[in-house]
């Protein structure tokens, strides 16, 4: 089930999916208008999109203009509709007005209200904030979450699931639900309420779900490591649901606690943008090639986590210019970063954008992050790769070389073709030993390899392979179809400690 949820949602890229469901979610408050079940009349909502689609997308042209920077349009659509959902759609003009300062102020944070390249806040949240706490608007009605209705519960519930499984992140969302929701419910009984009228309003009247499923989850703006992120969760859930005024200046709201968890998240994470200088690449297979760059300043990861990096070019295809790659040098300075990645005949319009890439060329990354890292102490560890899922483990290896550990590494590489065996000579300097799967012998393996004929990697050979793999801690880094599969039937065997890194949208 979940890796045919994974080949669905993964045909469209995070800014594809998030868009056709805040499109979905507007359809169906225009349905819900007609049917009297929301108080916004359809042409309100119409127009009120209207004006936010446009005078963002006229903004993030300027201020693209202003910091030489090219405009995103999708981030400009996201954020307009966003805005949709928090702000009270109307036809006054100064309604309006204020609908499209709220898209301006969206826009402009990404830029002004950011430290060495990374902006701080989540856009939408930002500018709600901010409108409030505009003097000639306190105590407006313009930021009301409509959204927050019985009737656009399921709606939202849909789309918030399908983002945070596409993003590896429905613990995160669970976390703030489960904590944001019990917060309104003892703030209801502290005032002589029942618990069950703040059950009611929490998920009923309150934006809580859709908060979860597009606000916070917003990638760019959460710390890199996921009990992190859940603490985060925990702490915006906490103020999500607590009434409080600070001097009238601002009150309790969903924008003011996503804020905090912001800035939280700025505190765990990657302090500045990180920009990346193209030293060159290598030819790995005759499908896979690995990038190396120099970072402006050492970059912090560790080994076995990703980065996402960002390459704006021309015709750009519905894949768009971000792309999420394990990093595949170990950490040491981090005055160099290598990324191994696959390029088939039908590559993406980044890919072959990265494979024409001149030497000196700067590139920008936007995150590091991941848990797909090795535990502490000296377990034992069975390893298992798809393809080009080889790379986190490069890392990993690399570094427990570098640290001299004896450790005692078990890898299983399972390849379509043999010529598809990357790092060969690099996995051939470790000290780990090496089951390779492939349906046709490679031509030279390393000296104490073995090799399984095999068109698939299955348990039976896997635990063949490596008799104990069960007691060991086991990492699954492939296809989400290898990886679900491997993960169950090993859950089946008595094997617990199974940890993932799965590739979506390849």
């Amino acid at each position: 089930m979940t890796a045919w949820l994974d080949r669905i949602l993964g045909r469209v890229t995070m800014y594809g999916l998030v868009l056709i469901s805040l499109a979905f979610v507007g359809a169906a408050a225009l349905i819900g208008s007609l049917l009297g079940q929301i108080s916004y009349p359809v042409v309100d909502i119409l127009v009120s999109a209207a004006v936010l689609l446009v005078t963002s997308y006229a903004a993030n042209g300027v201020v693209a203009f202003l910091f030489r920077v090219r405009p995103q349009l999708s981030s400009s659509l996201i954020t307009a509709l966003l805005l949709l959902f928090i702000f009270a759609p109307t036809l006054d003009p100064a309604g309006l007005a204020v609908l499209a300062l709220a898209a301006v102020l969206a826009v402009a944070t990404k830029y002004l209200l950011a430290v060495r390249g990374r902006h701080l806040f989540n856009p939408a949240a930002a500018a709600a904030f901010i409108v409030g706490a505009i003097p000639p608007l306190l105590g407006s009605t313009f930021v009301t979450w409509w959204v927050g209705t019985a009737f656009m519960l399921p709606f939202t519930a849909i789309t918030a699931l399908a983002i945070l499984f596409r993003t590896r992140k429905l613990w995160l969302g669970l976390t703030f639900v489960v904590v944001g929701t019990l917060t309104w419910c003892l703030t209801f009984v502290g005032t002589g309420q029942p618990f069950a009228s703040g059950l009611t309003f929490a998920l009923l009247q309150y934006p809580t779900v859709f908060f979860a499923g597009f606000m916070l989850s917003e990638p760019l703006t959460l710390p890199p490591r996921r009990w992190q992120q859940l603490l985060e969760a925990a702490v915006v859930g906490l103020l999500f649901g607590v009434a409080f005024n600070f001097f009238g200046l601002f009150s309790a709201s969903p924008q003011f606690a996503l804020i905090v968890g912001n800035l939280l998240a700025f505190f765990f994470g990657q302090r500045r943008g990180i920009r990346l200088s193209y030293l060159g690449k290598k030819q790995l297979t005759p499908t896979s090639w690995e990038f190396e760059f120099e970072p402006g300043h050492p970059v912090r990861f560790t080994a076995g986590q990703y980065m996402e990096l960002t390459l704006p070019h021309p015709r750009t295809d519905a894949r768009g210019w971000r792309r999420v790659f394990s990093i595949a040098s170990a950490p040491g300075d981090g005055s160099r970063v290598r990324f191994g990645i696959r390029l088939p005949e039908s590559a993406s319009s980044f890919k072959k954008a990265l494979l024409a890439l001149e030497p000196g060329t700067k590139v920008s990354a936007t995150s590091v992050g991941g848990d797909f890292v090795l535990p502490k102490g000296d377990s034992p560890l069975l390893l298992v790769a798809g393809g080009i899922g080889i790379t986190p483990y490069i890392s990993q290896l690399e570094q427990l070389s570098a640290s001299g550990s004896k450790r005692d590494v078990a890898l299983v590489y399972a390849i379509s073709r043999p010529d598809d065996l990357a790092y060969a000579d690099l996995l051939a300097k470790t000290s780990c030993t090496v089951t390779v799967v492939s349906a046709t012998k490679p031509a030279k393996l390393p000296k104490g390899w073995t090799w399984v004929a095999s068109q698939r990697l299955t348990t039976d050979q896997l635990l063949a392979a490596v008799p104990d793999a069960k007691t060991r801690h086991t990492y699954l880094s492939g296809t989400p179809a290898m990886v679900g599969s491997l993960k169950r039937a090993l859950r089946r065997a008595g094997a617990r400690r199974i940890h993932t890194d799965v590739f979506i949208g390849y």
